[in-house]
């Protein structure tokens, strides 16, 4: 972003990386899947870079609202200065901070997740996508709950994986009724309280059920714990973002 600045360009959106997809290697896959995908059509974007800090989302699950709204400050305080309007994230966790929190802080952009920004560039003609890889392969996907139950948005992941000609195959608490993978509220980083079974196992369950060829995911949080569920039924089952698979059918 700094350096699109200094040639006094300004890009179409900015991508916000995250935490996620920065530092943890699989997520990291899910980012450059993305940015493929937007290398690919020519979408101007930018990226903090070194600028950009975790948006605080942990810190305030987890009860510490001092430390979320002094990381808020800081990245409100970057974004402004660079007059950001629009963001799109692979996170939902980063994506419903950013959206529903920031504005109260003075943080006012329209936030999109990728599943929505991808959506918008097909509806648009930009993005064509062609099923190649994944055509009649069955597909069941995994709600994050800050995508779902936090935002309502249900219809553009699936609406992404149905355009890979794919058999969209639902487990039974999907949509408004899915259940959580176990990560949220900052659950991601705690052991879990002491149980009968582990939420992602579970939930893991579930999405065998479906009898799937793959499992998706529209968050890095929950591909971690559907891997995770993966390994314990010893299971050779890929776990994919949406954004990988699009990539990979385009032989990106």
């Amino acid at each position: 972003m700094a350096q699109m600045l200094s040639e006094g360009k300004e890009p179409e959106v900015l991508f916000w990386v995250g935490c996620a997809g920065s530092f943890d290697d699989r997520a990291k896959k899910i980012t450059r899947a993305f940015v493929k995908i937007l290398n690919h059509i020519n979408v101007n974007f930018a990226v903090l870079g070194t600028e950009e800090s975790c948006t605080g989302d942990p810190a305030k699950r987890a009860g510490n609202e001092f430390a979320f709204q002094m990381a808020a400050a800081t990245n409100i305080q970057v974004l402004n200065a660079y007059n950001i309007k629009n963001i799109v994230t692979t996170c939902p966790h980063c994506f419903n901070t950013l959206k529903n929190e920031y504005p109260d802080l003075g943080g006012n952009y329209k936030v999109q997740h990728h599943s929505e920004f991808l959506q918008e560039l097909i509806d648009n003609g930009r993005l064509k996508i062609e099923g190649k890889a994944f055509r009649g392969k069955r597909i069941t996907f995994h709600d994050p709950c800050y995508l779902g139950r936090g935002n309502s948005v249900y219809e553009a992941p699936r609406y992404l994986i149905k355009k890979l000609d794919a058999e969209l195959v639902e487990m039974r608490r999907c949509k408004a009724q899915a259940l959580c993978c176990g990560a949220g509220g900052a659950q991601m980083f705690k052991e879990a309280e002491s149980g009968n079974k582990e939420i992602n196992i579970e939930r893991t369950e579930e999405a065998l059920k479906t009898q799937p060829e793959v499992i998706a995911t529209g968050c890095p949080f929950c591909n971690t714990m559907m891997t995770d569920g993966i390994k314990h039924f010893n299971r050779n089952l890929a776990v994919k973002d949406f954004a990988e698979l699009i990539a990979e059918a385009e032989e990106l």
